[in-house]
Order: structure tokens, then sequence, then C-alpha cells
């Protein structure tokens, strides 16, 4: 082959490659500029690899071809696409942890940028002015910058970065604490992915930090929808979509929490497969979430070995281990591991703080520790009011973790005056939300309340609904354990009534009378008037008509 030849077709490669990053065909961008020897290749080529790199998922090779653009930019002069480069990499890096070199590209992005008119990759360096400025609680400062990035990308014609400036401002907002009005925001860029008008990158960006901002905020329904749009989007693109696996963490959470476990280990795995070359962190919480299942279906050895993988990708496994402990019959242990995880995550909030709380309620109650208990019930009730005065809402994941968990303090103590009241709104909470195991599991509390105040029927109805919902699930250890509470409940009669006075109510709940009653069961007319005195008494009613609608109500005529 001669020379000419080879480059005519090497011309050829080049000329299809940027046709396919053109058209986002991003595979085989990839396949063709690997094929061209470098020499070939100009600085907007390997900025096209890079793109290329980066959605087939091969990170570190995505960050070698940007520096390679970002190098021949700066020979060529062209400081605006230089800057972007640099911009692109610190912000890679930043995401990788190594905040030195992002530190580093950061300043030759404001180098490059510098001095340069107003031009819409200036909209980035406002974007990390607006979030180091929120950091520093410079809120008035932040939403300035925020601000200023709306104004460029309105005034360059960026609709791309006019949704990251909504994201920016709506992020200052809620880090304020007007949690309702970020959120609203937050709906308005959201939106502008949905509706087809970013592009492909940035419509994956707003979904992503969208999704994360969703669930810092406990806001588990805008979670849900939004996830639920993110993913068809992710199914409408090609397959090479580095977006895929990101999205998929937020869809694993909210299918885990709202009992869909078969459909949550599918896409959990997926989502480990697809994050664990470039992302190891992200892919630690699906690992993480993996383990939350097994555990509540009693696979525990399997469960171990998902949180000690959890460990080894980055991802502190607590509070999931130390409930698996308290299942393995290690109560201590599980609490030691507990206490130094709420004291090692202090400044935590929002959803994280809340399940630690959570568990330690469960796991002091468990070893009898009332009083430490009380202590972290409190904790869960101080962040829920916060959580009210920031947001205005009173149903989020963060209430109904404080009512249950408060609930199941006052029973402990035998306070059943607070604690039915609580552990019902809990229950109502879960079930408003669609978190069916945190449901059940307040069900089972709800129930053994109800016994301690007499109202057998309210406990057996509880029990049942809970056995159902853990057999759904596939909860097999609950499962078991609410239906033997069933049939210990079934067993004992309600009210403490004896077999004898259970006779007597169910003939005088048919009408009969006092003569009747004692020609049926061969016994004098006095002591029929005794075992209905006794009835009376125990059932707390004054009147044969009341003692009869006790009857009706816990299945005894």
């Amino acid at each position: 082959m001669t020379e000419r030849t080879i480059d005519t077709a090497a011309a050829d490669t080049l000329r299809r490659a940027r046709q396919a990053a053109v058209h986002e065909a991003w595979a085989e961008a990839y396949r063709l500029l690997g094929r061209l020897d470098a020499a070939r290749l100009g600085p907007d080529d390997y900025a096209a690899f890079a793109d290329a790199a980066w959605w087939t998922s091969r990170i570190d090779e995505s960050i070698v071809q940007r520096m390679r653009a970002y190098s021949g930019y700066v020979a060529a002069g062209a400081a605006r696409q230089a800057g972007l480069m640099a911009w692109l990499l610190f912000y890679e890096h930043q995401l990788a942890g190594r905040t030195a070199v992002a530190a580093g590209w950061l300043r030759r992005a404001r180098q490059q940028l510098h001095g340069e008119p107003e031009c819409v990759e200036q909209c980035y360096l406002a974007w990390v002015d607006a979030e180091a400025a929120q950091q520093r609680g410079a809120f008035e400062e932040a939403t300035a910058a925020a601000r200023r990035m709306a104004g460029i990308a309105r005034r360059c014609g960026s609709p791309d970065l006019l949704a990251m400036s909504v994201q920016a401002q709506a992020g200052v907002l809620v880090a304020q604490g007007r949690v309702g009005e970020g959120l609203d925001l937050l709906d308005d860029a959201m939106c502008s992915a949905m509706a087809g008008e970013l592009s492909s990158f940035f419509t994956g960006w707003v979904y992503c930090l969208g999704l994360q901002q969703a669930m810092a905020c406990v806001d588990l329904e805008r979670a849900a929808e939004w996830t639920d749009a993110a993913m068809r989007w992710c199914a409408a693109m090609p397959a090479e979509n580095n977006y895929r696996g990101l999205c998929r963490v937020h869809r694993v959470e909210v299918l885990e929490l709202r009992g869909s476990w078969p459909e949550a280990l599918a896409e959990a795995e997926r989502t480990s497969e697809e994050l664990l070359p470039y992302e190891r962190r992200m892919a630690a919480e699906a690992v993480y979430l993996v383990g939350q299942i097994q555990r509540r279906r009693g696979e525990l050895a399997a469960a171990e070995e998902s949180y000690d993988r959890t460990h080894e990708l980055g991802r502190d496994p607590q509070p999931g281990l130390a409930l698996l402990r308290l299942a393995q019959g290690k109560a201590d242990a599980s609490a030691t591991a507990l206490e130094l995880a709420v004291a090692s995550g202090a400044e935590a909030g929002g959803l994280e703080r809340c399940r630690l709380l959570a568990a330690q309620v469960e796991v002091c109650l468990a070893l009898g520790r009332t009083a430490e208990a009380r202590t972290a019930a409190e904790g869960l009730q101080a962040l829920a009011r916060e959580w009210r005065r920031r947001c205005g809402s009173e149903t989020t994941l963060l209430h109904a973790s404080a009512a249950a968990a408060s609930g199941a303090v006052a029973f402990a103590a035998r306070d059943l005056d607070r604690a039915l009241p609580l552990l019902r709104r809990a229950l109502a909470l879960w079930l408003e939300l669609r978190v069916p195991y945190e449901a059940a599991q307040v069900r089972m509390t709800l129930a053994a309340a109800d016994r301690a105040a007499g109202d057998d029927e309210g406990a057996r109805m509880e029990l049942r609904a809970a056995e159902q919902t853990f057999r759904q699930l596939g909860a097999v250890p609950d499962a078991h354990r609410a239906a033997a509470l069933l049939a210990d409940v079934r067993r004992r009669p309600p009210g403490g009534l004896t077999e004898r006075e259970i006779q007597v109510l169910r003939l005088v709940a048919a009408g009969r009378t006092n003569r009747a009653v004692a020609a049926e069961l061969v016994i004098s007319e006095h002591t029929v008037a005794r075992h209905l005195n006794n009835i009376f008494a125990k059932l707390d009613v004054s009147s044969r008509a009341a003692a009869t609608a006790y009857a009706y109500r816990h299945g005894l005529t």
C-alpha cells in the first residue's frame, strides 16, 4: 500500500470519526480515533476522543486525551477552548478525590479565561465560585455567583448552562435552609432535561445532580419521579452512556425503599458492573443496598459478604452491618459499632444520620438500654423538627423514622398513652410514603402496644398485615416472627376473658336472656349474672349492648 493510499485511508477514518462524534455515536468515534496516529489529530479531535472515552466509561483515558486537547489549544492560542478543557479536568479529578490536582487545573482554567471577553466558558468558573461560597456559608455571595452564571448563559445563548445555573441556585437555597424553594427551582431544571431542551451531556448531568439533591433532601416522591424520568432517558440513549450507572444508583435506592426488592437487586448488579471500572464509591452504594436486602431476607452470610465488599470499595457499611450483628445475636458488638458510627457521623445530616440513629434505637432497645435509646430517638426528633423548619414538610422519611423510634421507646417504658399515637402516626407516614418494610416493622411494635392496652383484635389486624407484607417482600425471618406472634394472640382469649365468660358473651350477643343462657350452659342465673359482671369489668363496658358490640368487633359471635 502506497503512502498516498495510507494517507487517503487515514483521512477517511478521521472524517468518519468526526462524523460519529457529531452524531454522538461514541463507541464508533472511540474505535475510529483509536486507529489513527496521534500526529493526525488536532485539539478538537483530542477533545472528541476524550468525550468518546468518557461516554464509554474509560475515565482514565478520557483524562489523558483531554490533557492532549488542552495542550493543543494552548499551543494554538485558543484560550476559551483551553479554559474549558482545564475546567473539565478539574471536575474529573475533583470527582475522583484528587483535590490537589483538581486545584491545579482550576487555576489553569482561570488563567486561560482571565481577560477574555464574556463567553459561555466563564459560566463554569461562576459555578465553582457559587459552590465554594456556599460551602463557606457565604450564601449571598453564592447566590450572586449563580445568578452571574445564569446571566452569562442567557446572553451567550446556552440553555445547557442556564439549566446548570438553576441547579446551582437551587443548591444555595437548600443549603440556606429554604428547602421548599430550592426543590421547586430544581424541578425547573429537571423539566428542561425531561423536555429535551438540553444536549445529551447536560441532560445526564442535570438528572444526576437533581437526583442526588432530591435524596439528600429526603424527598422520596421527587426522587422516585425523577429517577423514572432519568432511566427512561437512559434507555432511549445509545448503549454507551456513562450516566446510566450514575442514575441507576438512585433508582436502586428508591426501589429498595419501595419494596421492589427483586428489581432492586437486578438493577444493583447492573449498576456495579457499569460503575466499578471508574466510580468505585458510587458502586459501593449499590453493593450496600444489596446487603440491606439480603439481611432483611435472612441471607445473613451473603449480607456479610456484601457489607465487606462495601467497606472494600470505600463506603462505611453502617448501620447495615450493626443490624446484621444484631440479627446474628451479637447485640453488644452491634451497639459498640453504632456508637462509633454515630459519633464519627456527628456532622452528617438528613437521611444518613437518620438511619444511624434509628438503628441505634433498635439495638439499644434490644439490649434493654432504654435511656440510650431515648437519647437517640430525641436526636431523630431534633432532625425532624429542623427539617420541618427548613422545608415546611412533616411527611418525610425523617418524620416517619422519628415517630417510629419515639413510639418504640415509649412502649419500652410502658407509656402506652404516648406510644400508641406515635406508632400510629409513624405507620400512617410510612404508608403514605409507600415504604412497606418500615411500615410492617411499625405494625409489629403497634401490635405489641395494642395487646398491652387490651386491644387483641387490633393486635391481630396489625400482625396479619405485617405478616402479609413481609411474605410479599421475601423478608422471611420477619414473616415467621409475625406468624408466631399472630398464633399466640389467637390463642389468647380477647380481653382476658375465661372460656366460660366467652361462652356467656356469645350467647348474650346472640340475644339470649340470663335465664336462657343459664339453661343452655346448665348453670344458675346467679352464676350468669356474676359472669356478666366480670365480663363488663374486664371489657370496661356497662351494658349488654356494649358487650355485644365488643363481641362482634372481636369475632366472638
